[in-house]
């Protein structure tokens, strides 16, 4: 009988530059106050939004430049790289393990365009054997963390003792745009921060946690919720005000189905691990998972201290429930693009 998969390791890593809430709200103000009659009412969210700083590849004043695909294409090939190595290697290291061991990456990433993708990039300076395989994803957005790890776990399944590395890399900062006017903007603005997360996975007798199930569930006619638009400029971010009410009214029976598959119910989870979004969605994802408001402490934890950094933000949830200490079993979620909720059930290891 083959092993299960394990989680053996997982690391977080975020750029040198800390945006101060305040600091960002100021330099929002200074970049559109004067050609955005409605920023004084919308400014509010820089407040409201639970955020005290933020992570960024670059200083505040080069976002108030102007800016097209050359400069933002530029940022995130330096700046995800070293957020990749960066939190690549602390995995590895926590996992006693070498680069040239890895036989499988899987790189998540949704905030940049990177051909030939990430991981070759890297694969120099990490010293990844020449025959690693390279699965790079594209376009899961927030929920690209959890995705990703259901892809890296099926994958560490299907050759039990392969070492499989998962890391997802964002660089959401990137999408300030001084030239859209909207209120998705600057919703934006106050939200989004960069940063990596990386997990080693493999089928095998050990490991912090055992990866008991995982699956999507994605409702139809539900594209314009949330996502990228694509222009001369860069990326425009895609948000709908619906995304709290519609995740307090539909997530509960999506992620129930999901159990069901695996013959769990929502009964049986002792700890959701979800993905912040923004607190307004962490207060919804209690409400729709019948939790104690509060309850999920780690997220708005999370949220303060680091923002929305997309797929990676999952991932730091779980680095925290898991140096408080792993429940019996946790139930990694996120909301992304598609509209898609996404699940990985991790029983603690014994």
């Amino acid at each position: 009988m083959n092993p299960s998969v394990k989680l053996v390791s997982l690391a977080t890593a975020v750029p040198p530059y800390v945006l101060g809430q305040r600091e960002v709200e100021v330099a929002a103000n200074v970049g559109f106050a004067g050609r955005y009659e409605d920023f004084a009412r919308l400014a509010k969210v820089f407040k409201s939004s639970g955020i005290r700083q933020r992570h960024a590849v670059r200083p505040i004043d080069w976002y108030l430049a102007p800016l097209g695909w050359p400069e933002r294409t530029s940022a995130y090939l330096e700046g995800a790289c070293r957020l990749f190595v960066d939190a690549a290697n602390k995995a590895l290291e926590a996992a006693e393990l070498h680069a040239a061991e890895v036989d499988t990456i899987v790189t998540i990433s949704s905030t940049g365009i990177a051909p030939p993708s990430l991981e070759a990039r890297v694969a120099g300076c990490m010293g990844f054997r020449a025959d690693v395989e390279r699965v790079p994803v594209f376009g899961l957005g927030c929920a690209g963390g959890v995705s990703g790890f259901s892809i890296a776990s099926r994958l560490a399944c299907s050759r039990p003792g392969s070492i499989v590395l998962l890391v997802a890399v964002e660089v959401c900062t990137l999408a300030f745009r001084l030239d859209e006017l909207t209120k998705a903007n600057i919703v934006a603005t106050a939200l989004f921060g960069d940063g990596a997360a990386a997990c080693v996975l493999r089928a095998y007798d050990g490991g912090i946690a055992t990866v008991e199930m995982s699956g999507q569930h994605t409702w139809p006619d539900t594209l314009d919720i949330m996502g990228w638009k694509i222009d001369p400029q860069g990326f425009g971010v895609i948000f709908d005000r619906a995304i709290p009410p519609f995740a307090q009214g539909h997530v509960a029976p999506a992620i129930a189905g999901i159990l069901a598959r695996a013959g769990l119910v929502l009964e049986d989870v002792d700890r959701f691990a979800c993905h912040p979004g923004g607190l307004k969605v962490i207060t919804a994802l209690e409400l729709a998972l019948s939790l104690e408001q509060g309850s999920l402490d780690h997220e708005r934890a999370v949220l303060e201290s680091y923002g929305n950094m997309s797929a990676p933000t999952a991932l730091f949830v779980l680095e925290r429930i898991i140096q408080a200490g792993l429940p019996s079993r946790t139930l990694l979620t996120a909301l992304g693009p598609g509209f898609t909720a996404s699940c990985v059930s991790l029983a603690r290891a014994a």
